[in-house]
């Protein structure tokens, strides 16, 4: 057959090959996904599964949750990952309630078409990581990432503790974290944890498609809730964010409160997600995207979507070929990633439209030999969710591509296409309505091992959503560098960089990138809520210089960009390595009636400077205000 220019490699070694889907699928197994799996962990989802139902022994769930707990409660740069999984049903009674804590890299979920079918009675809960004197002092929840609760109902009972921590169900968290499709009841949830030793910090996380209870923020000091119910909120600290969210908190007084409130959300599409069918059968419900919504999406049944069964997927474990799941991808399968850590030295290339790439338990792909671990054409309808991607040890030019950006088939507005090229392959085909999504997607460089990238998350599709992602250069780590020491060996120079039109960004984490964060270059795009810091680590001023500028800014809008909305926007500094290093602005923007700032801050965590929040206007955010932000309420300033 000729080899058609741009269709991926492995479509012409399967051919070679003479291999059919009915092969892949016996090879991997998937064609025993019809049938329901056994009770507890299951071969199906690999071993770091487990999978409850409401016969299970309550005293055996708990022994299970609590012993997978203390092995990863300070296993911040640990290489295990789990999921558990419940089945439709009540678990833990009254008296004897089911109270769960969750450590890292750890994802508790119900399996429930609605949030309503799965009860848990009890605690789903986060506290402080105390850090020094033995596990006594410097509580705080700074660190406390990569952890997942999603589609289920909670009902608040602490029977059985003791004091504080009886007031409330605590869900301390920082980047990293989503709490997502959640129905609380029977008592408050507390977003910090003030019952252990202080200083009690958080930095900022994320809450979609929940019903909440009165809810205290305490010192998380940037948040988003989004598509959600709440009773109440108390707290603001330094930016809470709310996009179409019932009983949200007026934000005319900004910033005090510093309060940002949308009506309704722009652009938003919920996190794909598994449950069992009436007939025991494993589902992913994969939710359609909608603009300016409110509320939560299973209100009135059903999450509007499609169901995809789980005998579609790919189910792939840490050490199966990349050759052999890009086959699968290749021939129509969808793409569902186990929990652990995949060594990814060649590119998974998805490259179909409306295909679903799922991780469960934070799966993890770490590049090896500079490759990029996630590659996704530009094609319409493409779900990346709950994956975390690591640079390895060699540079890689980039961990996730969405859309290449000099690529086959890429042509100009109206022109065009050739008639020989197929039109799922036409570059620059994207939909408005139906636009690639990346969930929880989180990317890191540095940390559990040396990491090296050029650019951490480039998109240069049109019509994409980004629901949730940290972009995350490592400010720490196992390696024992000094600050000097990781600025020259884990090394990222841009965070995320959006070249595509009509990109949506809701909860955009990015921090500690050597050069800019985020440069946003594309037209009409809109961000809700951006957080960043600055990297902690340049040596000198020679070394955090923009040319002839001082440092590079937190956020970045390309200069011919004409029509650009961000709402409620931090960047923070703490030069910890040089105090006296300056960055001349935190937000750099083109002077555009179009390109628009709504709630933005820069603020000094006590080292470093910086000049002024955007383009030359607003104070400095210097030593003389450490954790006092200075705010700007528009930009250009009416």
């Amino acid at each position: 057959m000729t080899h058609i220019r741009g269709i991926p490699r492995v479509i012409g070694r399967a051919l070679a090959l003479g291999l059919v889907l009915a092969t892949v699928t016996a090879a991997t197994g998937t064609a025993a996904v019809a049938g329901p799996p056994p009770t507890s962990t299951t071969s199906l989802l690999g071993p770091n599964v487990t999978v409850f139902d409401p016969s299970t022994p309550l005293s055996e769930i708990q022994a299970k949750l609590d012993a997978t707990h203390a092995a990863q409660v300070n296993a911040e740069m640990g290489t295990n990952r789990y999921t558990f999984l419940f089945k439709p049903g009540t678990y833990g009674t009254a008296e004897q309630p089911l109270q769960i804590k969750v450590g890292y890299y750890t994802e508790v979920a119900g399996l429930g078409a609605s949030p309503t079918d799965v009860v848990i009675n009890g605690k789903v809960e986060v506290y402080n990581r105390c850090l020094e004197g033995g596990g006594t002092s410097n509580c705080l929840a700074l660190v406390n990432f990569w952890r997942t609760l999603s589609n289920l109902t909670l009902n608040i009972n602490a029977t059985g503790q003791e004091g504080c921590y009886a007031s409330a169900n605590f869900w301390a968290v920082s980047q990293a974290v989503s709490l997502r499709r959640m129905n609380i009841t029977g008592g408050g949830l507390s977003l910090m944890d003030y019952c252990t030793a202080g200083p009690q910090y958080a930095s900022g996380g994320f809450i979609a498609d929940s019903r909440l209870p009165a809810t205290t923020n305490g010192s998380q000091q940037q948040w988003l809730t989004r598509n959600s119910e709440i009773a109440g909120w108390s707290n603001a600290v330094w930016n809470q964010v709310f996009a179409g969210v019932i009983g949200a908190p007026d934000d005319s007084a900004f910033p005090n409160p510093p309060y940002t409130t949308l009506e309704t959300t722009p652009l938003s599409r919920e996190k794909p997600y598994l449950f069992v069918d009436a007939k025991g059968r494993y589902q992913v419900r994969v939710p359609s995207a909608h603009r300016n919504t409110s509320g939560v999406s299973w209100a009135n049944g059903l999450t509007p979507g499609r169901t995809i069964p789980l005998s579609d997927f790919y189910v792939a474990k840490p050490g199966d070929s990349v050759l052999k799941i890009n086959l699968a991808l290749a021939l129509g399968k969808h793409l569902l990633l186990t929990p652990g850590v995949y060594d990814i030295a060649r590119s998974i290339e998805v490259w179909r439209p409306n295909t679903v790439v799922l991780g469960l338990g934070h799966a993890t792909l770490t590049a090896v030999n500079g490759s990029i671990p996630l590659d996704v054409a530009d094609v319409p309808g493409v779900i990346v969710a709950g994956v975390t991607i690591d640079a390895g040890l060699k540079e890689s030019p980039v961990l996730l591509r969405v859309g290449k950006k000099h690529g086959f088939g890429r042509h100009e507005r109206g022109a065009k296409r050739s008639a020989n090229v197929p039109p799922v392959l036409a570059g620059r085909f994207s939909s408005p309505s139906n636009p690639t999504t990346l969930n929880d997607v989180y990317f890191r460089i540095g940390g559990p091992h040396v990491g090296k990238t050029n650019i951490a998350l480039e998109v240069n599709s049109d019509n994409v959503l980004i629901d949730h992602t940290w972009v995350w250069r490592g400010d720490h780590g196992v390696e024992g560098f000094t600050d000097t020491e990781r600025w020259n060996t884990n090394t990222g120079r841009y965070g995320a960089i959006i070249n595509g039109d009509d990109v949506t960004a809701t909860g955009l984490f990015v921090e500690h990138f050597q050069r800019y964060n985020t440069i946003w270059n594309g037209e009409r795009g809109t961000v809700v809520l951006y957080q960043n810091e600055l990297p902690y680590d340049p040596p000198t001023q020679a070394d955090w210089m923009n040319g002839s500028v001082e440092g590079y800014a937190g956020y970045k809008v390309g200069d011919k960009v004409k029509n650009h909305t961000l709402y409620g926007a931090g960047v923070y500094v703490f030069n910890q390595n040089n105090p006296s290093i300056h960055t001349e602005n935190g937000f750099e923007v083109p002077e555009r009636p179009g390109v628009k700032l709504h709630h933005i801050m820069t603020v000094n965590l006590s080292a470093g400077t910086i000049d002024h929040v955007v383009n030359g206007v607003g104070e400095a955010a210097d030593t003389t205000k450490i954790g006092a932000p200075v705010y700007i309420a528009e930009y250009p300033i009416p």
